[in-house]
């Protein structure tokens, strides 16, 4: 007997998830922003929610497979519950119309294969506890594929508590039992679909998007991509509404444009006059310039905030640098006396270098190098360093004048080590000098164009 019901309960399952199974067209699941108006615009898949903005692609036109903008808007213009509603509901019409007889015909297999597992089953317990999770999985089903085939599903189940009460009965256990799992449903999703949007509302969508784009290369953009749709959807636009819209689109695009110039030209004038005063380090001249963008700007009507929060970061940059090279230019004029007595001091030194450069260069070629030349770089040098050991340097000067004693001291060893290696017509000996020229030179040029530095007034670099 109790063969026979469950054979019955297998054959009228099987029948009903056997039936209607195929497969739907598939195409992209279109969606809406709901603004806090209102309003809603297409977005074509799901938006994107990061961090405050609101990120989608929005269809230009009502082909298969439309051209898509890009769309970024900030999510303070987004009434969300209802775009999640929205997007709830078109996720399970979607659903519905291209995977839901896919996904029910693999339940059909799943179920089918469970259902003669346990007609094949010898063990009455194990049959039931087949059954049973056959049953469970069977009865959330709906709840997570949008309630497809609910109908379907709780005959099933129907059919399915009554073959597992009399395999209950069979393994020895009450007919009943009330931890069998209940068919649950999702929530009825209460925001209604719309249908697909026309040529003509496509192209609203984009205006509107416009309207709330709050970077003009957004607004421009979307008003270009508006104005593309209205060329290329001619033939199914009413005449004149798209005359209208293009001459107001139009007019929108020229008054962007010419915002982007006066904008670009306030801020080439700006930066021009910028560089001048902070290279003359006039402070208050940099003050004046950051209160005149902030009047500019409002003439405009505050139009472009990043283009003005950029002009002015960059102006307040070149104020920081202004007030830095101001500061050393009072330090350098508090100082220009030490420096001016050093240069005095050091004169003869200097001259001296000078005067040995031409010996040294031919030293430093290997040219050849006569006694009286030798002689006149090792005296040279040993006058510099003499009087280099008198004066005390300023503290700002102490490296070029440690240079200027390098300099001197390489310069009196390559005449040195020339004269040992033409003694001993040693060749090595010779690129030692050679060497040891060069170094004399390099150090003596640095040290010399150090010194000349920092007696001009510092500039910005």
């Amino acid at each position: 007997m109790h063969s026979r019901k469950w054979a019955r309960a297998v054959a009228a399952v099987c029948l009903l998830t056997c039936a209607r199974t195929g497969r739907a067209e598939d195409d992209a699941t279109l969606v809406r922003v709901f603004l806090k108006d209102g309003t809603s615009l297409v977005s074509y898949g799901e938006p994107a929610h990061v961090d405050d903005r609101v990120i989608f692609s929005m269809p230009t036109a009502t082909t298969p497979n439309p051209p898509l903008h890009l769309v970024s808007l900030p999510d303070s213009q987004v009434d969300w519950p209802r775009t999640e509603r929205y997007a709830t509901a078109a996720r399970g019409a979607r659903y519905l119309k291209t995977q839901a007889d896919l996904d029910y015909a693999a339940l059909s297999e799943r179920v089918t294969d469970t259902l003669n597992h346990i007609t094949a089953a010898k063990d009455a317990s194990e049959r039931l506890k087949l059954a049973q999770d056959a049953r469970k999985a069977l009865a959330a089903w709906p709840a997570e594929h949008y309630s497809y085939r609910v109908g379907d599903v709780r005959q099933m189940l129907s059919l399915l508590d009554e073959a597992i009460a009399d395999l209950r009965v069979a393994a020895g256990g009450a007919r009943f039992d009330l931890s069998l799992s209940t068919l649950t449903e999702p929530p009825v999703v209460t925001e209604p679909l719309l249908p697909s949007p026309t040529a003509q509302e496509a192209i609203d969508g984009l205006l509107a998007a416009a309207r709330l784009a709050d970077t003009p290369a957004e607004r421009t953009a979307l008003l270009q991509s508006a104005l593309t749709g209205l060329g290329r959807e001619v033939a199914v636009l009413p005449p004149e509404w798209a005359s209208a819209t293009r001459a107001e689109v139009g007019r929108r695009l020229d008054a962007e444009r010419s915002l982007d110039r006066r904008y670009a030209a306030l801020v080439q004038r700006t930066m021009f006059a910028a560089t001048a005063r902070a290279n003359a380090a006039d402070i208050r001249g940099l003050e004046q310039l950051l209160a005149l963008v902030h009047q500019r700007d409002q003439r405009l009507g505050g139009r472009r905030p990043d283009t003005v929060a950029s002009l002015v970061a960059a102006v307040q940059a070149k104020l920081d640098a202004a007030r830095q090279l101001r500061l050393a230019q009072d330090r350098w004029a508090l100082r220009a006396e030490e420096f001016r007595l050093y240069v005095a001091a050091m004169k003869a030194p200097l001259a001296k270098l000078d005067v040995m450069s031409t010996p040294l260069e031919g030293i430093k070629s290997l040219a050849g190098s006569s006694a009286v030349a030798l002689a006149l770089v090792e005296q040279g040098a040993a006058l510099v360093l003499d009087q280099a050991a008198r004066v005390a340097p300023p503290m700002e000067l102490r490296a070029a004048h440690a240079l200027l004693v390098s300099a001197a001291q390489l310069a009196g060893n390559a005449a040195r080590i020339r004269r040992e290696a033409t003694l001993a017509g040693d060749m090595g000996r010779a690129w030692d000098a050679s060497s040891a020229a060069a170094g004399a030179l390099m150090l003596g040029a640095r040290a010399r164009a150090d010194i000349q530095s920092l007696l001009r007034p510092p500039q910005l670099r």
